[in-house]
């Protein structure tokens, strides 16, 4: 299957995962493939299961720990990972069909 977007794709993954980051790169691959480090698991299965829902008060919790750089980091690799994840299960679907 074609897929015109693979390279912005591609360059969003160099970006986060090998770009210069305010968040280790590891962190944030573990944030993308769903297995965060426990004081972060609560916010980032929120973010792959309903981001809607996500408040400052989610984020509060964690500021102490991390800077606003690094929540802002984290939270874009849980959505970039949750939405490969579900990219990944469509082309699956649409190659069974």
């Amino acid at each position: 299957m074609d897929d015109r977007f693979e390279p912005l794709r591609q360059a969003t993954a160099a970006a986060l995962f090998g770009g210069s980051t305010a968040t280790a790169p590891e962190l944030l691959q573990a944030v993308a493939r769903g297995t965060p480090p426990p004081e972060l698991a609560p916010l980032v299965q929120k973010i792959r299961a309903r981001a809607y829902t996500v408040t400052d008060k989610d984020l509060d919790a964690l500021r102490g720990r991390f800077t606003e750089d690094q929540l802002f980091e984290i939270i874009v690799a849980a959505a970039y990972g949750a939405s490969e994840e579900r990219l990944g299960a469509g082309r699956r679907a649409l190659e069974q069909a």
